[in-house]
């Protein structure tokens, strides 16, 4: 069935008169009108869980096609499964359904065309996640995500699910999770949500602690979202192929806030903006076969050093490593490196070109280890740079002197028209 705003807004304005009347009259917990002519048995003003009315509505509803509407209200449940077509609306975040146990609040399996809209989900930090959808497709937008002891949404094996328009905070250990159980071409899109206040309560070096996770996912769209403070990413992609992260805004990381790393090929991170991390954009892992990416066009500034970490402090703006274009970007406060180029000998084919660079250690990293592949620096624009503009690096230690004020040629590295001040 075909549901868009007008109809909810039509059939919701009832379920709100109803919910407004059994608030204002004082008069305890009653039930509900559903939409059409039956009764959705609900309780207002109780902490007896509701999960039975609500599970029969649905299972109703993977019957006849209908849409589960539920009016405004706190509805206390525990978990709560999907079926069939299933379409669960709320009254635009004034539906909250509260979890009571450890188990996912609403879960789904092999489902082409889930719809939910308009829905609170507290996890209250003991719910593993919101929403675990397995093998699905469909809509999860306009919902208010909080509280998850594992993830806000966790979605295994898509079929070019839409994730879009939601507000995810509070969450232990990351707030979306997009996953694949092998590598395989998924097509999520997750599109202008707020993802805030994600910890890494399970520890880790990265698993734990992100704003949007994908992992063995291919094709996967992460754009036009607002993500901050996350304990470690704001998007992190591992082994996800041809992932595109655009025009997102991202503040307050702790670590990487923009990362590609492991067993990828293919990765366009463009026009984002990054402010506040210990790094803002890595594209990594050749060891791993991470390679072929586009960074263009990002802004990246105030990147410091972890100075508590034994060995990962980082401070860099952007580092890559194989097969990848650094073109147009801007940088500014880099505590160590504004663009590192290959770590060892894991350096491959890489062009930086046209950046400005401003107030960094060192304006721009290259591996000087002799195993290491060709690269191309040309033409970009670097200032205050208290380390040196261009300086050849032996993983972490610089070595030799400056490398901008002369153009360089040598078999496997070309520097030439770069502006040093």
């Amino acid at each position: 069935m075909e549901l868009d705003r007008r109809s909810l807004f039509a059939a919701g304005a009832g379920l709100g008169l109803a919910g407004a009347g059994a608030v204002s009259a004082g008069a305890g917990p009653r039930s509900i009108p559903s939409l059409g002519s039956t009764t959705l048995p609900l309780e207002i003003g109780t902490e007896r869980p509701q999960t039975e009315a609500i599970q029969k509505a649905l299972d109703r509803s993977a019957e006849d096609g209908a849409p589960v509407i539920l009016p405004p209200g706190r509805f206390v449940t525990g978990a709560l499964t999907l079926r069939g077509s299933a379409t669960l609306v709320g009254a635009h975040g004034a539906t909250h359904l509260i979890a009571r146990d450890a188990e996912p609040l609403i879960s789904g399996t092999s489902l082409a065309a889930v719809r939910l809209e308009g829905l609170t989900l507290d996890g209250q930090g003991f719910a593993e996640y919101l929403i675990r959808l397995e093998s699905c497709g469909g809509l999860l937008t306009d919902c208010t995500i909080l509280g998850a002891r594992e993830a806000g949404i966790f979605a295994l094996d898509s079929v070019e699910l839409v994730i879009s328009y939601n507000r995810i905070s509070d969450c232990l250990n990351n707030g979306v999770q997009v996953w694949r159980s092998v590598p395989g071409r998924d097509g999520t899109q997750v599109v202008s949500n707020r993802v805030e206040e994600v910890r890494a309560v399970n520890g880790g070096s990265g698993e734990n602690g992100n704003g949007i996770n994908i992992f063995r996912a291919g094709d996967v769209q992460v754009s036009g979202n607002t993500i901050r403070a996350c304990a470690y990413s704001a998007v992190r992609g591992n082994a996800a192929s041809n992932l595109q992260v655009i025009a997102n805004t991202c503040r307050d990381l702790g670590e990487v806030a923009i990362y590609s790393e492991f067993g990828f090929e293919g990765a366009v991170i463009a026009q984002n903006i990054v402010d506040g991390a210990a790094t803002g954009i890595a594209v990594t892992n050749f060891n791993e076969g991470g390679r072929l990416a586009s960074v263009q066009g990002n802004l990246v500034r105030n990147l410091k050093r972890r100075l508590h970490e034994p060995v990962d402090k980082r401070g860099d703006g952007i580092t890559v490593e194989a097969d990848t274009a650094v073109s147009g970007n801007v940088i500014e406060n880099v505590e160590a490196t504004g663009i590192a180029i290959g770590w060892g000998r894991y350096m491959r084919n890489v062009v930086a070109s046209g950046n400005i660079i401003r107030n960094a250690g060192v304006g721009i990293g290259i591996t000087s280890n002799p195993a290491a592949g060709a690269c191309l620096v040309s033409g970009n624009m670097l200032s205050g740079c208290r380390l040196g503009a261009i300086r050849a690096f032996d993983h972490d230690k610089i070595i030799g002197g400056e490398l901008a004020h002369e153009d360089t040629s040598t078999e496997r590295v070309r520097i030439s028209g770069n502006v040093a001040s």
